[in-house]
């Protein structure tokens, strides 16, 4: 195989060496102009040829060899400042554009660490808040004053036993009016009734509905205006100008005419029931004379006064209740309020540990891909592509010698070539060059 086959198998061009039968050798300005890679290239070339005379083309020295070969490939390209700091420009760059994003990062991390931060001292505080709404709830009763409430202590205790006292009461009122109603109107008496079950009637409001529907409804729902008065005694009392006590006054004097006007009725019936021929006729004289007509009076119109005041107090307690309530309900708003901005921020504080996880994490990635690129600095990158153009000049010239030298058979001689190329392309496979990717780059850090 001659030289020209051989170089055709890498496919690769390159320079053939000077050979002691070469007639018309390189002129001393060719040299000149001869360029640096060229000269390169040449170097290697004349290096395989000559190595490969001194081992008659042994394949398994030519791996030693090329071991050699890229060592010193690698020494040559560490020599090149220049092409190192331009090969490197990349990544110095890479790495400064990486520094500036962990500031970034660092910057972005520090300002989430702070949000977390206030928004676990915001909880703490609306916690706090929360605790102090909830023992004010419990101590408004107590003591309404402390927290700038007008209202009376143990408001809830006296309204719970005014209204407790106004229910028999007024159950009293109603059976009352209802029997002195049905014995002053509708009730026949009889010689054989005492006193008292002719002006109370266990049976007043069922004999009154059986009489008639006018009867029936007199008797059940007089109580109710006895009541209602009883109310405006509340009313009037609540605004304390003279008008209204000059109301409350007539209101007085109203049912106690109504009270005296049921009592006149009764005792008027007992009288004639009672009276002989020589008893004069029954008038307002003789009624202010009978103790019964002031006990009907007094069993009325007394209880309905006690009525009245006793309503009118529970009002000014439940109102005097209601204050605290008031306050109280506030305070609980205000604590619903912030539970739900507890909740709020718990829900902003777990996104701002995800992110501060991630940025910590992109941190982390960065600060590695920064250590990768300061390797790669500090070494030697070297040029798959580079190498691989030397090396297989490296190899042509020891094929080459091989062709020309070696005295074999032509298949023996093949064998040979074909043993130095697999050789040559595990070299190239050990040492990362045997790639298409133009880009691709061994580092080797030295």
């Amino acid at each position: 195989m001659d030289t020209t086959s051989i170089k055709n198998l890498f496919k690769l061009k390159s320079i053939p060496i000077e050979t002691p039968k070469e007639e018309n050798p390189k002129t001393e300005s060719d040299a000149n102009t001869e360029s640096a890679e060229e000269s390169r290239k040449r170097t290697y070339h004349e290096a395989g040829y000559r190595d490969s005379s001194r081992t008659n083309g042994n394949h398994s020295t030519l791996s030693i060899c090329l071991d050699a070969v890229y060592s010193k490939f690698q020494n040559e390209e560490k020599e090149m400042t220049e092409k190192q700091q331009k090969l490197k420009e990349s990544y110095v760059n890479e790495q400064k554009n990486r520094e500036t994003e962990i500031k970034a990062l660092t910057v972005s991390l520090e300002t989430k660490e702070e949000q977390l931060k206030n928004k676990n001292t915001e909880i703490e505080d609306h916690q706090n808040t929360i605790e102090t709404l909830k023992s004010e709830i419990l101590d408004l009763p107590r003591n309404p004053e402390k927290y700038n409430v007008n209202a009376t202590k143990g408001a809830s205790t006296k309204f719970w036993i005014g209204t407790i006292l106004l229910i028999p009461i007024s159950l009293y009122l109603l059976t009352f009016y209802i029997s002195t109603s049905y014995s002053a109107f509708f009730k026949n008496f009889n010689a054989k009734s005492t006193i008292i079950q002719s002006v109370l009637d266990a049976q007043a409001w069922s004999k009154a509905w059986n009489e008639g529907l006018i009867e029936g409804a007199f008797v059940t729902l007089i109580p109710f205006v006895f009541l209602g008065l009883g109310f405006l005694i509340h009313m009037f009392n609540e605004n304390k100008i003279r008008a209204n006590y000059i109301k409350l006054g007539l209101l007085f004097v109203v049912t106690f005419i109504f009270d005296s006007i049921l009592a006149y009725e009764i005792e008027s019936k007992l009288y004639e029931l009672n009276k002989t021929f020589d008893s004069p006729p029954f008038d307002l004289k003789i009624a202010f004379t009978k103790i019964q007509f002031w006990g009907i009076i007094f069993a009325g119109f007394i209880v309905y006064i006690i009525w009245g005041l006793v309503f009118d107090f529970v009002m000014k307690e439940h109102r005097e209740k209601d204050k605290i309530k008031n306050e109280q309900e506030i305070r609980q708003k205000n604590v619903l309020f912030l539970l739900e901005k507890i909740n709020a921020l718990k829900k902003e504080i777990e996104e701002i540990l995800g992110n501060i996880g991630n940025t910590k994490e992109l941190i982390i990635k960065t600060r590695g891909r920064i250590e990768e690129l300061q390797n790669i600095i500090d070494g030697v990158i070297i040029p798959t592509k580079d190498y691989k153009l030397y090396a297989s000049e490296y190899v042509q010239g020891w094929v080459t010698f091989i062709g020309e030298k070696i005295a074999v058979s032509k298949s023996e001689k093949q064998t040979m070539i074909d043993s130095c190329i697999e050789t040559y392309n595990t070299n190239l496979e050990t040492v990362g060059a045997n790639t298409d990717n133009q880009n691709l780059v061994y580092l080797s850090s030295l």
